[in-house]
């Protein structure tokens, strides 16, 4: 029988035929698909006509669209539904991918025909989109190597080579240890918690065959740090869920932090670059490390202020529990809510029934409609596992894009959120429609219910889902959100601003049992409170970026957990507070390259987000039509088609500072 991952998928849309996928197909489906990826490649390579953009770029473009499709669905699932066989598979493929892309940047006939086009370039006659897709093919091939000769080459393949093996074991034993740790909790365990975090435990345990839990995703830990007034299960709990990878043993990541440190200084050196922050930011809109850093020290000196004052205010409340001893990291959050309740009068146990899932899943929709004139209809087609869903995206009748939502915690599904492609939106070498995946981890219920946080987060991830599906570019490697690390959280943290829009809250914030719209004056505290422990949330993100920035722009640190503990107290972290990503669980830096020495990148485009809000409001509010119109013509549409600068340019008509993200965050002086 043909396997159906490399078979003519005759599907609604050209989606995957998950109900006759198996794991048993994907190895099969890789080795042929890698075959005829490097045959496809060598003929390139081989063509005997003089190199020209079509016959060697677009040529290059051509090749491995089997691999590409096996590939999105594999590692879309792999991440969101884990089994030991896909775990396993991880194992296997990770090198081999690594050794299969270093087969094609290596390949010098190649690698001389781009170079031909590349110099020749003033003298073609490109679009500004295949200028720009030139400039990148080659840029990519230097950084990936291809200038490299003898032994140096045949030392960055063994690099590249290794460092896929430990993203992938550093990703598998995170997954481990919050898939295997749990707390067993007695019915007096749950004493005071609110009705929905004891939901949340009972479904979690219910997942195990157990009576409530509580378990290391943030769903269930973070309210239990929240609601719970027993301050031992808090500090088990905590400590928990802070050692996830430095528990010792087989599942221990912090040796693999140190030897992926090590070879990515290594890998910058061997392409001439003083450190591993120098190559990285060469590529981002940032540029350099210092640019960085500057960015970051404006915002924390604030935010640590803030939170210093914040933290004596959390002390005297544990002082008048009788409780001595400083406030520690497993009292913040508690105090910090009791303190939000008594000040703002505002509890998230009365709140969150108005976080409705399928609310704001409308909400998320409904926005886009008025925006973008986007319509979502409901698809029943087979996914890769039963809380996924679909929905047909269109606009004026044409097909735009289909939207997969994955929403619900489970033990496979690796933890935090994400949005990716299956297939990505195209016209070269013929059209295809992109098809996105947003992935969460919200705690089940009948209704499922959201924190004001979770339904930011839902946000968020559409934000990066709107950025692939109105993508309108020719080429593949510019679509959507191919674009500068520090500049494609614009669009996610863009769209988070719309929940904060009254009306929209007004329209869709309706209680889970009554349907009542959420009242106004819970309503104004909601809003009210929206800058509520700023300086606790900047100080725990602010701290892992800075971290991460000293880890990759020196000497790669023989004890990356001391030179963490060296930076925290450079910088004066508080006590009580601790790193949003500790090293051992630092998985946007550790399970690749992703945000490597970039986990700032989210500051950066804050920057930016609040700023193009403010566009918004300067003309005729929220939705605006001639500032959305703008806002998808130069930024959603264009992908990576052109620098990030200018499309921002284009857009706003000027680079912002930081003012507007201190204002936005309540941190301004």
């Amino acid at each position: 029988m043909t396997n159906p991952l490399l078979a003519q998928w005759d599907t609604p849309f050209g989606l995957p035929p998950f109900d006759v996928i198996s794991d048993d197909d994907f190895a099969p489906a890789f080795d042929q698909a890698m075959a005829e990826d490097l045959a496809q490649v060598q003929a390139v390579a081989e063509n005997t006509g003089a190199p020209t953009f079509e016959n060697t770029i677009e040529g290059l473009m051509r090749c491995g669209a089997a691999l590409d499709k096996v590939a999105g669905v594999f590692f879309n699932i792999a991440g969101s539904d884990s089994t030991d066989a896909r775990e396993a598979l991880m194992r296997e493929y990770s090198p081999k991918f690594a050794a299969h892309s270093s087969l094609i940047y290596s390949n010098k006939a190649l690698f001389q025909r781009i170079q031909t086009v590349w110099e020749a370039r003033e003298t073609l006659d490109l679009t500004d989109e295949q200028a720009r897709v030139l400039m990148l093919v080659h840029r990519n091939f230097v950084r990936a190597g291809a200038a490299l000769e003898g032994t140096d080459l045949e030392r960055m393949t063994a690099i590249k080579n290794r460092l896929a093996e430990l993203g992938t074991s550093f990703t598998q034993n995170l997954l481990a240890d919050e898939r295997d740790w749990l707390m067993e909790c007695s019915e007096d365990d749950l004493q005071g918690l609110p009705e929905f975090v004891i939901g949340a435990m009972r479904a979690a345990g219910a997942e195990r065959g157990l009576g409530p839990v509580v378990t290391l995703s943030r769903s269930v830990i973070v309210p239990f740090l929240q609601f719970s007034p027993r301050r031992d299960l808090r500090e088990k709990a905590y400590r928990a869920w802070g050692l996830r990878g430095a528990n010792g043993g087989a599942t221990d990541n912090r040796e693999i932090a140190a030897e992926t440190l090590k070879l990515r200084e290594e890998r910058a050196k061997l392409l001439g670059y003083g450190n591993f922050s120098a190559f990285k930011l060469e590529t981002e809109m940032a540029g350099t490390a210092e640019k960085v850093e500057d960015l970051l020290m404006q915002v924390w000196e604030p935010a640590k202020a803030q939170a210093n004052r914040d933290g004596a205010i959390l002390e005297d409340m544990l002082r008048a529990d009788d409780i001595d001893g400083p406030l520690e990291p497993w009292d913040w959050r508690y105090y910090a809510e009791k303190r939000r309740k008594a000040e703002h009068d505002l509890d998230e146990a009365e709140v969150k029934p108005y976080f409705q899932l399928d609310r704001m899943i409308e909400a998320s929709f409904a926005c886009a409609t008025r925006l973008f004139g986007l319509e979502f209809e409901t698809l029943d087609v087979p996914l890769y596992h039963e809380d996924a869903r679909a929905w047909h995206v269109t606009r004026n009748g044409e097909t735009v894009a289909v939207f997969i939502g994955d929403y619900f915690a489970r033990g496979s599904k690796r933890s935090g959120a994400w949005c990716s492609a299956i297939r990505a939106q195209a016209k070269f070498p013929e059209q295809q429609i992109p098809i996105v995946v947003n992935v969460c981890n919200f705690a089940k219920g009948e209704p499922a219910l959201l924190s004001y946080d979770d339904a930011r987060t839902l946000f968020h991830e559409f934000g990066h889902a709107l950025h692939q599906m109105l993508s309108d570019v020719t080429y593949e490697m510019v679509s959507g959100t191919s674009v500068a690390r520090d500049f494609v959280e614009l669009p996610s943290q863009l769209y988070e601003h719309w929940l904060e829009v009254p009306e929209v809250l007004a329209q869709y914030a309706t209680h889970a049992d009554s349907g009542e719209a959420m009242p106004q004056a819970l309503l104004d505290k909601v809003l009210g409170a929206a800058t509520y422990d700023m300086g606790f949330q900047t100080v725990e993100y602010v701290a892992s970026a800075l971290v991460d920035l000293a880890f990759h722009r020196a000497e790669a640190p023989a004890d990356p957990m001391q030179k963490q503990a060296e930076v925290l107290e450079s910088i004066g972290m508080p006590r009580a507070i601790g790193m949003r990503h500790a090293t051992p669980h630092f998985a946007h830096v550790f399970a690749g390259d992703g945000y490597s020495s970039g986990y700032y990148s989210y500051m950066w485009s804050e920057v930016m987000d609040a700023d193009a809000f403010e566009a918004f409001e300067e003309a005729d509010g929220a939705f605006d039509a001639q500032v959305a119109g703008k806002l998808e013509e130069f930024i959603l549409s264009k992908g990576g088609s052109q620098e990030a600068e200018a499309l921002y340019l284009q857009f706003r008509g000027k680079m912002p500072g930081v003012d507007a993200l201190l204002k936005g965050r309540g941190l301004a002086a």
